[in-house]
């Protein structure tokens, strides 16, 4: 058996609202972008909508019991905004707001201590309509919600997060385009991914005033960067992969401010900024939340940043063809303990998806058992060493709809059939309950 990890060390399973939810047209909920989206024809890899997606907005007490099979003590999800304020900044839905004091007292019922990711993406559609995340707007309607959902349940919930993933909120959303509101703008990317930041430090005041005694965080999807050869080209492009990926995120919560080699490549695209803002989004905080899944390996190709190489051995690798890298883990995570001064670390995310198939009932998903150990194995040491980690997440608790794969990318440590919408523990789900009970990697 490893070394095992703390007492009070947090043991969930992580989810998020639009990718589990369904019922995206009951009780009252507004649309949201991803319901536009996913509706648009040729958005969504296989077609779908978040509806049904995993129902678990009608299934949440089974979903709530096999979290308990799975000896979790704690349990990340997020709060749908169109479900709480409809048009996202008018009037407020009392069924959104029962459903989720619903899902909450469920959880404590169970001894299982609520995360709560207060954005994960599902703007309401109406905010979109008149300039989304682009406009600053956006960030008062925000504020606004935030307001009632944690003045609801912040008396019950101690721990929030403002946002998951700027990055994917601001740049995937809006210079790829690859998730809604799918527009290719770097200039409108990068506004939006300031305005994300401004709202962050906005809120942290608001969540604290109204969840006395909460712990108040933000939540990074952050990959180290590696070059390709020992090229000085390929390490150029590689520190600048990681100013723009991870640095234009993490420093400006820290009160560093953007990275000016960043900034200075921006150009004409850099955000507007009024005076105040920096300091406003450098509010202290009491967690950062850590999605990590991949590496990236840098080659320049005459063009900043280079071009990104997700892997470099073609065997060790997810379904995804993303690379399973666990020192990169070790990197980032001692990195951000030596670099910054946040008095707690939670990997918010961690996970692998593969092509699982159902065998007799069973789900032998042994790929996954071993990516989730390699990870997990690496930690004891790093705590022991003083980084600060009182958490681990899994990504995901179920299988889901996973954004603009839809349902292909299945990620769960419980199998999710979407015809039936019957739960099968994988194989891993079994593993990891060993894990969570023991507090300490088992073979």
């Amino acid at each position: 058996m490893a070394a095992a990890f703390p007492s009070g060390f947090l043991w969930g399973a992580a989810t998020a609202s639009f990718q589990i939810e369904g019922a995206t047209r009951e009780d009252g909920r507004g649309e949201s972008i991803w319901d536009r989206f996913a509706a648009t024809p040729g958005k969504i890899l296989t077609g779908e909508t978040g509806d049904p997606a995993s129902d678990s907005y009608h299934r949440y007490p089974e979903d709530i019991a096999l979290m308990g099979q799975l000896g979790l003590n704690a349990y990340r999800f997020s709060i749908a905004w169109p479900r709480i304020v409809p048009d996202g900044d008018g009037a407020v839905n009392p069924k959104g707001l029962d459903y989720y004091d619903r899902v909450v007292d469920a959880l404590l019922a169970a001894n299982i201590r609520p995360f709560v990711t207060l954005y994960h993406w599902d703007l309401p559609q109406a905010l979109q309509d008149r300039g989304g995340w682009a406009g600053r707007a956006t960030i008062d309607a925000y504020l606004g919600y935030v307001e009632v959902t944690v003045k609801r349940l912040g008396d019950r919930v101690k721990d929030w997060m403002t946002h998951n993933e700027p990055w994917c909120i601001s740049i995937l959303s809006h210079e790829i385009g690859e998730h809604a509101p799918g527009l290719k703008d770097t200039k409108i990317a990068l506004q939006a991914a300031h305005n994300v930041l401004l709202s962050h430090g906005l809120a942290v005041p608001i969540i604290r005033q109204n969840s006395p005694g909460a712990q108040v965080g933000i939540v990074l999807n952050l990959t180290p960067s590696y070059p390709a050869t020992d090229a000085e080209a390929d390490r150029r492009a590689a520190h600048m992969y990681h100013a723009k990926f991870n640095l234009w995120f993490i420093d400006p919560i820290s009160g560093k401010g953007y990275p000016q080699d960043a900034w200075q490549d921006y150009g004409p695209n850099a955000p507007d900024i009024a005076p105040g803002d920096m300091a406003t989004m450098a509010v202290p905080i009491d967690f950062l939340g850590v999605n990590y899944y991949s590496r990236a390996i840098c080659h320049d190709e005459s063009a900043p940043g280079g071009a990104i190489i997700h892997r470099r051995n073609p065997v060790n690798m997810m379904a995804r063809g993303w690379e399973i890298w666990p020192q990169a883990l070790v990197d980032l995570l001692t990195w951000i303990h030596r670099d910054y001064a946040f008095p707690a670390l939670m990997i918010t995310e961690n996970g692998a998806t593969y092509d699982d198939v159902v065998w007799e009932g069973q789900v032998h998903d042994l790929a996954r058992i071993d990516y989730i150990k390699q990870h997990l194995k690496a930690l004891p040491g790093l705590i022991e060493a003083g980084v600060p980690l009182k958490g681990y997440f899994c990504w995901s608790l179920l299988d889901n709809f996973e954004w603009a794969m839809g349902t292909r990318d299945r990620f769960g440590l419980i199998y999710t059939d979407f015809g039936t919408q019957q739960r099968i523990v994988k194989d891993s789900g079994r593993w990891f309950s060993r894990v969570t009970r023991a507090n300490a990697v088992v073979d």
